[in-house]
């Protein structure tokens, strides 16, 4: 049986609220929201999408997803995943080539396009074939096709797709500020800064004066505190939206920088 991973389309079915796990989008994807509620949260905005509606996330930004299935029922959405390899194959076969650098956001609001929906909906009929060991090379037949759909709705897509050039060198401290809420490493955070990991760590302590790891860990702490005392949040709602795992963990270490547990605060 090949692993369900290695299928460049997905179906995914919760039954409970589901957060993924590392928070890194390594490759572009498109996806469509069959029922319940998608969450997404660059870490400027949260958008909800909601049954039969489309996004994309874009590869090299941070991005955590949550999943919400409707009351008495389950999640389930439909993702198309393109990696490098995959698009570099499809350049050359096509011909497409990035002609411009683009910036992008982490995800954007896919319209309902009439061919977009179509080509969507006619995927539903492909979900049993997951099962199948001989599956893999008709998905890759509709993994393009999902690819030529999206350049003809909109031809400058091109630039986001094709450009496989590394991040560049940008501002860590203003990057740091921004992203220190996800819950990756630093090798991740390195490399979306255009550094090295030994750069990284060079110029971070030049910058902030602690370790990556320390700093980090203090700058959770000091938001965690001010959502909880100032805002009233719920410890248990927190601690993951800051990039903790553990709520024991993050409790402990909450009371240790501030002597007192974090529920004490909500009094």
């Amino acid at each position: 049986m090949i692993e369900r991973d290695l299928f460049p389309i997905n179906y995914s079915c919760h039954f409970a609220e589901f957060r993924e796990g590392e928070q890194f989008v390594q490759g572009h994807s498109m996806g469509m929201v069959i029922s319940g509620i998608m969450e997404l949260n660059d870490g400027q905005q949260k958008v909800q999408f909601k049954k039969g509606e489309l996004y994309s996330a874009r590869k090299n930004h941070l991005l955590k997803f949550v999943k919400y299935p409707p009351d008495q029922g389950e999640f389930k959405s439909l993702s198309i995943y393109f990696d490098d390899k995959m698009l570099r194959d499809f350049s050359l076969e096509y011909g497409y080539k990035a002609e411009e650098k683009k910036h992008t956001t982490a995800f954007i609001r896919l319209p309902k396009d009439t061919s977009i929906m179509a080509f969507m909906n006619s995927l539903m009929a492909y979900e049993s074939l997951l099962n199948e060991d001989n599956a893999v090379e008709l998905l890759k037949l509709k993994q393009k096709e999902a690819l030529l759909v999206l350049l003809g709705y909109d031809p400058s897509l091109k630039n986001v797709l094709f450009d496989f050039s590394e991040p560049y060198k940008i501002d860590l401290g203003a990057f740091m500020e921004k992203n220190f809420h996800f819950n990756v490493s630093l090798e991740r955070f390195s490399y979306l800064t255009g550094r090295s990991l030994s750069t990284f760590k060079r110029d971070f302590e030049k910058i902030f004066q602690l370790t990556p790891s320390r700093w980090l860990l203090q700058r959770r702490l000091k938001e965690a505190y001010y959502l909880i005392k100032e805002k009233k949040r719920m410890p248990s709602d927190v601690y993951l939206e800051l990039g903790f795992e553990d709520l024991s963990h993050f409790s402990f270490t909450f009371k240790k920088q501030f002597g007192k547990s974090p529920s004490a605060f909500l009094v």
